[in-house]
C-alpha cells in the first residue's frame, strides 16, 4: 500500500466530509480524523458522514487519540501524539488488530518505541505549518536522512511517515530520505482541485518507491 495519510483539517472551502470524499476519490486509502477543539460528540457526528466513505471506498480510518470513539465506532484505529494515550494502554484496550500510530521529533523518540506493538511512527515536522499548534522544531530533508538512518541502524524497521507542510513538490526529495510515507492535509485541501492532487501525489510516491527497488 503507498503510504499516503490524509489528516482532516477545518476549511472555509469544505465541510470535513467532503475533504474525505475528495481525496479518497483522487485514490487516498488512508484517513485521519484529526479535530483538535471538537467534543467528542461533535467527532461522533463527523465521523458518522465519513464512516461511509471510508468503507466504500475500502479506506482505512484512524482517529487522532479518541481512543474509546475509535473502540465504539469500530474504526481501524488511532493516531497517538506524545501527550496521548500511553500506546500500551491502546493496544490492550483496542487489541491487536487495531492500527496504533504515534507522533515522533526525533531518532530517540522512535527508538523509545522498540518492542512495542505501534504499527507507524508520523516523523515531522518536515516544516513550519499552520494546521498544528505547539510546533517541534522543524527537521528537513538532512534531518529526515539522518533520523532514518539512525533508527535503521539499529535495527528498528517501524515505518516512517513523514508530516509536516509537504507539497507535492517534496515528495521525490523526501522520500529519497529512505521514509515510508507521507502525510498531508493543507497542501491537498488548499488545491484548485484536491482530487486531481491527490491523484498526482499518489502517482509521485509510485515513482518515488520505484527509484528505491
Amino acid at each position: 500500500m503507498l503510504m499516503l495519510q490524509f489528516i482532516t483539517h477545518p476549511s472555509e472551502r469544505y465541510t470535513i466530509a467532503e475533504e474525505v470524499q475528495m481525496v479518497l476519490e483522487g485514490g487516498c486509502k488512508w484517513i485521519q480524523l484529526r479535530l483538535k477543539d471538537a467534543t467528542d460528540e461533535e467527532f461522533r457526528q463527523t465521523a458518522l458522514e465519513i464512516i461511509p466513505l471510508c468503507k466504500e471506498n475500502e479506506a482505512f480510518l484512524v482517529f487522532d487519540d479518541r481512543v474509546e470513539l475509535a473502540i465504539e465506532m469500530s474504526v481501524h484505529g488511532v493516531h497517538l501524539g506524545k501527550d496521548d494515550m500511553n500506546p500500551l494502554v491502546a493496544r490492550e484496550n483496542m487489541g491487536a488488530e487495531a492500527i496504533i500510530g504515534c507522533t515522533a521529533n526525533t531518532a530517540a523518540d522512535i527508538t523509545r518505541l522498540r518492542g512495542w506493538d505501534v504499527d507507524y511512527v508520523g516523523l515531522g515536522p518536515f516544516r513550519y505549518t499552520t494546521t498544528k499548534a505547539r510546533l517541534s522544531p522543524v527537521i528537513g530533508l538532512d534531518g529526515y536522512t539522518d533520523i532514518v538512518r539512525e533508527v535503521r541502524a539499529a535495527d528498528i524497521l517501524l515505518p516512517i511517515v513523514a508530516i509536516g507542510g509537504i507539497t507535492l513538490e517534496d515528495i521525490p526529495a523526501v522520500m529519497a530520505t529512505g521514509v515510508n510515507g507521507v502525510a498531508m492535509s493543507g497542501s491537498i485541501i488548499n488545491a484548485d482541485d484536491p482530487v486531481d492532487y491527490t491523484r498526482k501525489v499518489l502517482g509521485a510516491l509510485q515513482e518515488a518507491f520505484e527509484k528505491r527497488r
